[in-house]
C-alpha cells in the first residue's frame, strides 16, 4: 500500500504544478498583452501631438504672408 500512496502523492505534486504553470501561463499573457496596449497607447498619443503639431505648422506657415519687394526700377515707362 506504501506504493500507491506514494504514486497518489507524486500525482497530486504534479497536479499542482501543472496548475501552477498555468496559472503563471495566464500571468505573463495578461502582462504581455497590458505591456502591448500601453505601447499602442502611448503610440497614438505621440501620434495626435505630432499630427497637431503639423497643423499648427501649417497654419502658421499659411498666415505669414510672404514679404515681394519690386527691385527699383522694374516699372515700365508709358508713352516711350
Amino acid at each position: 500500500m506504501a506504493s500507491s500512496r506514494e504514486d497518489r502523492l507524486r500525482a497530486e505534486a504534479q497536479f499542482h504544478q501543472t496548475l501552477k504553470k498555468a496559472h503563471e501561463a495566464k500571468q505573463a499573457v495578461s502582462q504581455y498583452e497590458a505591456a502591448a496596449r500601453a505601447v499602442d497607447e502611448k503610440t497614438a498619443k505621440l501620434r495626435a501631438l505630432r499630427l497637431a503639431k503639423e497643423v499648427a505648422e501649417a497654419k502658421a506657415a499659411a498666415e505669414k504672408k510672404p514679404d515681394i519687394k519690386k527691385k527699383p526700377g522694374t516699372k515700365k515707362k508709358i508713352g516711350s
